[in-house]
């Protein structure tokens, strides 16, 4: 049985083994004869257990290496190897004891992977066991007790042979009562690489450090001068106040050699953060932001961080460039937004950082391209995809690993980062034994990838857009090692970039059918574009009436950027709340500038003015809009003289304005009429407003009476007039007749002659008739008298002053 237990892969040291074996004998002896005299089956019944748990490939007990010092050991160190023993079974382990065992050489990158993949399984083989008199032993490991270790030995123990990664196990080794003999119970493998000497040819590697975040700022300003800043809530706060996510990538990148790649977003949001800001609460609250100081610090680090590194930055917002290339490219206008994202870039970095940024790289997800992918991404100027060798494989029989610029065509450079140790730092590094082993593989790889072959290479890391705190920790950790190791110096991206490429390397970008499909499941839709130009159409409206359109086109444009970014992937609801938000507020500004509602309007006559009211809520006017007022019968009621009329309207922030249209009514009867707003490019503005004028026409007797009235004030008037004048006159005579004279000696007056009295006749009562034509004077005329014939009137002109009847 102990021999079986060999043969499970238990190595002790031979002294150790002999002992045992000694001792197990004699305590057995007495034992043997009744062993002998009892069935076969008691002894499969107690393997029984042992079976089960071989199957399972993992022990009774839990190894965990929560460090290893150094990673990659010289000649004359010493290395320490540290951790746990936990006994998870339900017997307690006896005559226990912790060593390390030293397996063969690993000689591809695939059988490092496969060693970290089953780090715990008892079943393979483990090497033998370093000398004895560097194990820890345990009398006794009680069921769900941990028990700590820490081995030191000397490197020349170790007996290391040609340079390479070997694999380096620590193995617990002891019995229970079920299993009175020596086996191993748990192991933990990790990787040990071993290059002592400087190699000929080192690796240039490149590390991409991103400081990236989820979209923190919305569309919405304050109204006073310095438009306020609104944020979605307050955790960015957190992840740049110490001890934070970004606090700690920024604090472990200053000192290490990387290529900085960051969004844009994320600066202008802290920024804005450094002043007065305001977070959404609940509903349509606000609450003031009180962390201007982290903000300023934060900023300060990374200023001070970037200084003499190269820069990188992500179009603005980091927009989802496979989102857009399968599901956007197909709604007018997506890919404006991207070229926008990208314009801005460099005043929003500059000014902040005071580095120049590089513009020229576009980052997919997860670095997986296809043709579209790459049609997009270089929309917007960008000539470099980073794109993933998961994704980009190689089609050739390459036995090493490429350098990562590919030449693909149309001036465009494929940068394919090294999916191995891109995808190393994911998953939860907050446990020792986990951040410990992704330290080991990570400098494996980078070893054995450069004993691949004495070609010079370019290798690109790039890990996940967000890094956990514990993940940018372990990365540190690792990125620091291998820079202080023989086989590889510091190369930033764009030097990478431009750097030979291998010409057996492929240069063929992926079919759309190899893309993954879990990453296009989490794709934007194309609702969500359709969406973002439906905002898009509604701010181009807007602007076109706005005195200064900057305090919105700003805004909102960057807003939009945000709708597209690739940190909404996996939340897809959360993204479409947020581009309703953007949308909404956006409305909500547009119906500020509006028409007052109008009920019905009389029109008593044939013509009349109707006032429209503009009301502009907005703190800045609104200019280069028409109002148009529309009569929907014309032959009833006339606007301006025709069915319809116009007039320019300019309004000022916080007021209204009233416009006035001249109509004229041609029957009786009510109209329906449409006050409309237009902008100068004749699009509608806002919702109409229509209301009806009730036309009442004037009747023909009315007239009549009326045109009687008025021709009796006339009449009077000249009446007045007439009399006023021969008063005048007459006074006028008074004045100028000579003294002694009196008016009654005038005769030319016409009232002298009314007045004077008939002088009777000399003779007899009888008196003589006129001659035909004379003037009869001496008899006054009565009103009973019958009116005398009259001769024909002269045919000449009347002589001065005389009377003329007519």
């Amino acid at each position: 049985m102990a021999e079986a237990a060999d043969f499970q892969g238990m190595h002790p040291s031979p002294a150790r083994r002999w002992l045992r074996r000694t001792g197990i004998l004699f305590a057995g002896a007495p034992l043997l004869t009744g062993l002998l005299q009892w069935p076969t089956a008691p002894p499969a019944a107690a393997a029984a257990g042992s079976s089960a748990q071989a199957a399972s490939g993992t022990g009774s007990v839990s190894v965990s290496v929560n460090s290893l010092t150094p990673g990659a050991p010289g000649e004359d160190d010493t290395i320490t190897v540290s951790g746990t023993v936990t006994n998870k079974g339900k017997q307690t382990v006896t005559d226990a004891h912790v060593g390390l065992r030293v397996g063969p050489l690993l000689n591809t990158r695939s059988g490092i992977d496969r060693v970290a993949r089953d780090s715990d399984d008892v079943q393979s083989a483990i090497g033998p066991e370093v000398d004895d008199k560097y194990a820890q032993e345990y009398a006794e490991l009680t069921p769900g007790v941990s028990q700590r270790f820490s081995i030191s030995v000397p490197v020349d123990e170790l007996s290391l042979g040609e340079n390479g990664v070997y694999q380096l196990a620590v193995a617990l080794s002891g019995q229970t009562a079920a299993q009175p003999w020596e086996q191993t119970l748990g192991v933990r493998r990790t990787l040990l690489p071993w290059q002592p000497d400087d190699v000929d040819t080192k690796t240039s590697t490149t590390f991409l450090w991103p400081l990236i975040s989820t979209v923190h700022t919305t569309a919405e300003t304050g109204s006073n001068e310095q438009q306020t800043p609104v944020l979605r809530d307050d955790d960015l706060a957190k992840e740049i106040a110490p001890g934070g996510r970004l606090d700690r990538m920024v604090a472990l990148g200053r000192n290490l050699d990387i290529t900085w790649v960051i969004d844009p977003d994320l600066l202008a949001s802290v920024d804005a953060m450094t002043e007065s800001y305001k977070v959404q609460g609940s509903g349509d609250t606000t609450t003031a932001g009180s962390h201007q100081a982290a903000a300023k610090r934060w900023l300060a680090n990374v200023q001070s961080a970037v200084k003499g590194k190269e820069v990188v930055a992500l179009p603005f917002g980091d927009p989802d460039l496979a989102s857009l290339a399968h599901n956007g490219t197909s709604v007018t206008g997506s890919l404006s937004h991207l070229k926008e994202a990208t314009d801005v870039v460099v005043n929003t970095v500059e000014p902040i950082l005071h580095v120049k940024p590089t513009t020229d790289f576009a980052w997919p997800v997860n670095g997986a391209v296809d043709p579209s992918i790459v049609k997009v991404a270089t929309s917007a100027g960008a000539d470099k995809v980073i794109a993933r060798s998961d994704n980009f494989r190689e089609t050739g029989d390459l036995s090493y690993t490429p350098s990562a610029a590919r030449p693909i065509g149309g001036g465009t450079t494929a940068v394919v980062a090294d999916a191995q140790l891109s995808t190393l730092f994911q998953g939860d590094m907050t446990r020792a034994s986990t951040s410990t082993l992704a330290v080991q593989r990570f400098l494996a790889q980078s070893l054995a990838l450069g004993l691949q072959t004495g070609r010079q290479r370019s290798v690109v890391i790039a890990p996940q857009r967000t890094p956990t705190a514990s993940q940018a920790q372990t990365m540190a950790e690792a990125l620091k090692a291998v820079q202080d190791e023989n086989w590889s110096e510091s190369e930033n991206l764009t030097a990478a970039a431009k750097a030979e490429p291998d010409p057996a390397a492929t240069t063929k970008v992926p079919a759309a059918s190899s893309y993954p499909s879990s990453l296009r499941k989490q794709e934007l839709p194309r609702s969500a574009f359709e969406q973002i130009a439906r905002t898009q159409g509604k701010l181009n409206t807007f602007k076109m009436i706005l005195s200064d359109p900057s305090r919105v086109v700003t805004p909102f444009g960057l807003a939009m950027n945000r709708g597209m970014s690739v940190s909404w992937r996996g939340r897809i609801a959360e993204a479409a709340t947020y581009r309703s938000g953007v949308e909404a507020y956006l409305d909500g500004l547009l119906d500020q500038v509006k028409l007052i509602d109008k009920s019905e309007t009389k029109l008593s006559g044939r013509s009349a003015t109707i006032p429209v009211t503009v009301q502009n809520n907005l703190v800045q006017g609104v200019e280069s809009l028409t109002l148009r007022l529309t009569s929907t019968n014309p032959t009833r009621l006339e606007i301006g003289g025709d069915a319809y009329e116009e007039q320019p309207i300019t309004v000022s922030g916080g007021h209204s304005h009233s416009v006035k249209f001249t109509t004229s009514a041609n029957a009786n009867g009510r109209a329906t009429v449409i006050a409309q707003l237009y902008t100068q490019d004749g699009q509608k503005y806002g919702e109409p407003v229509t209301f009806d004028v009730k036309v009442t026409e004037i009747t023909a007797t009315v007239m009549l009476v009326i045109g009687g009235g008025v021709l009796l004030l006339v009449l009077a008037g000249f009446r007045m007039y007439t009399q006023r004048k021969r008063a005048a006159a007459r006074e006028a005579q008074e004045q100028n007749r000579p003294e002694g004279e009196g008016p009654d000696d005038d005769p030319q007056n016409p009232d002298t002659l009314a007045k004077r009295p008939t002088e009777k006749p000399e003779s007899g009562p009888e008196t003589k008739e006129p001659e035909a034509g004379a003037e009869k004077t001496d008899d006054p005329e009565q009103p009973s008298d019958p009116v005398p014939d009259t001769a024909p009137e002269k045919a000449g002109p009347s002589g001065t002053g005389e009377r003329v009847d007519r």
